[in-house]
């Protein structure tokens, strides 16, 4: 099979989500509450405030905000690991 870059950023994002939600599901678990905060705690890398384009019969607003934690950072290097096995 043929890599591409497609497939490498499809990996990196299915990663990225699958580790937010795992993030999430981890944090009733109390054996892991002293680390927990850590693996949650969003880091704010890039912030693209809302632009709004009116064009007076649609009105389109488009921003962008990549805000991970270390949970979701894990789960895209487990993604790039398992795309390099691929």
């Amino acid at each position: 099979m043929k890599r591409s870059y497609s497939t490498l950023i499809l990996f990196v994002i299915i990663g990225a989500v699958l580790g937010g939600i795992l993030g999430d599901l981890l944090s009733g678990v109390e054996a892991l509450s002293s680390i927990l905060p850590y693996l949650v705690h969003t880091y704010s890398v890039l912030e693209i405030p809302p632009v709004t384009l009116n064009l007076y019969v649609i009105k389109l607003t488009a921003g962008l905000t990549f805000t991970p934690n270390l949970m979701s950072i894990l789960g895209m290097v487990i993604a790039i690991i398992l795309f390099r096995r691929y």
